[in-house]
């Protein structure tokens, strides 16, 4: 029996617990998700050094999951445009079930290896593109046929599961292991298997967008604007980055349509949203070399 279906022999009358008891043991088990994604560290800092250099050359990101993972993929490709403008076209969410299934579960769907593959050539996936398929089990029939069909384009595959072992993590390129072990309540990969992935695709993404030079010292300076909170985030980021005060940053910030590095290298180097811009262009997109400071 695979170790995320195993029952836990910890909490075997958990449905007679008092309920302060009851919430205490299903946080509590949430650290082992925290240990398995430390433990995971080695595997994940390889996967974001082998994906920099295929978005360098235009790749794009596709996240393959059924259920909860699929869920979890879906999430982190979404949330990548606001939180650092990466285009939406270059973050792909495949989910078992198709679209629907973000709010229906089609439990079904996950078996259906043949389809997995069809949803990778949907996407026209090619060999700049890194694919990361998820799977608690790790060996979900609908992801398994995602992975063959990304490996034959040359894609680089990335497999996550919450299983030693797995078939996911073996024939991937690179295979990361959240060994979460049981759940307290038993076979509910929803609790810390999902809370690990989560983490785990939080850390390579993030990661990677900092390689990507999305981040400038721990500032998310490449944020994209949509609403009035991060309106004002890129206000406070860029009176953070420069010391200017709220006026000046608003100014800038406005010429440049709220893009927090061009107004940050405009303030710095006292130049115009233009030649800020073409200083950033020059550099990379790096703030560091655009301000000469590496």
């Amino acid at each position: 029996m695979l170790n995320t279906e195993t029952p836990s022999t910890a909490h075997a009358d958990l449905d007679l617990y008092a309920t302060e008891d009851l919430v205490s043991a299903l946080v509590e088990d949430q650290l082992q998700a925290v240990s398995a994604v430390r433990a995971a560290g080695p595997q994940l800092a390889r996967a974001v050094d082998a994906a920099v250099t295929r978005m360098q050359r235009g790749g794009r990101l596709i996240y393959a999951g059924a259920g909860t993972s699929g869920r979890l993929g879906v999430l982190d490709s979404v949330e990548l445009y606001p939180t650092f403008s990466w285009p939406r076209e270059r973050a792909v969410g495949l989910i078992a079930g198709g679209a629907d299934a973000m709010f229906v579960a089609a439990e079904g769907a996950e078996d259906d290896r043949a389809q997995g593959a069809r949803d990778v050539q949907g996407v026209h996936v090619g060999p700049n593109d890194v694919v990361l398929l998820i799977a608690a089990s790790g060996a979900t029939p609908y992801v398994l046929g995602a992975l063959e069909a990304s490996k034959a384009v040359g894609a680089l595959t990335i497999g996550l599961a919450n299983n030693p072992d797995a078939p996911v993590t073996r024939l991937a390129d690179i295979g990361i292991t959240l060994d979460t072990g049981s759940e307290v309540i038993s076979g509910s990969t929803r609790l810390k298997a999902g809370s690990a992935q989560k983490m785990a695709l939080n850390a390579f993404s993030s990661a990677l967008m900092v390689r990507l030079h999305k981040v400038h010292g721990n500032l998310m300076v490449d944020l994209k604007a949509t609403n009035a909170k991060l309106v004002r985030r890129s206000i406070a980021l860029t009176m953070r980055a420069t010391g200017c005060d709220e006026a000046a940053a608003r100014e800038v910030l406005q010429a440049c349509d709220h893009h927090v590095k061009v107004a940050l290298v405009a303030i710095k180097l006292g130049c115009d949203v233009a030649a800020a811009r073409k200083r950033l262009d020059t550099a990379g997109d790096s703030v560091r070399r655009a301000l000469g400071a590496v």
